[in-house]
């Protein structure tokens, strides 16, 4: 079982919440290696909810999810916000989206090194202050 602090983005929460997504099965082995809880912000739960809309029950599991600890949603305060202007502006060429900001915020506020994501492309290129990529789960 990893025991590390792992931030999780909108694809996996989706892909565990959803049999039918071609994720579902790598996703779900994941998230049973973690140790909860996983780290997020309101904005990739925010996503997922929308992407989930074809499925009340699928929404209601994210929020059980929440509920029961094994996602842990971390607030972001008005002194977060240059620091995601700021990442936001340095990879507008991808564009970074809010989402993915708020995660690398988190990351470095945190000191967290490691992003549950299906998003690799972005992920890969993202660095944290420290110029570190995070380590990116699933592996490859």
């Amino acid at each position: 079982m990893i025991r590390a602090r792992v931030l999780i983005d909108a694809g996996p929460m989706v892909a565990i919440l959803s049999a039918s997504d071609s994720a579902h099965e790598s996703c779900v082995a994941v998230m049973k290696a973690l140790a909860p809880p996983l780290f997020t912000t309101w904005i990739p739960v925010t996503e997922a909810m929308y992407l989930l809309g074809f499925s009340t029950t699928a929404q209601l599991g994210l929020l059980q999810m929440i509920e029961r600890g094994a996602i842990r949603v971390l607030d972001l305060g008005p002194a977060d916000l240059p620091h995601i202007q700021a990442s936001m502006y340095k990879y507008r060429d991808l564009p970074m989206d809010f989402a993915d900001a708020s995660l690398m915020r988190i990351a470095a506020r945190e000191g967290i090194d490691r992003i549950f994501t299906l998003d690799r492309r972005d992920f890969e290129i993202y660095r944290l202050p420290s110029r570190r990529a995070l380590s990116i789960l699933p592996e490859v």
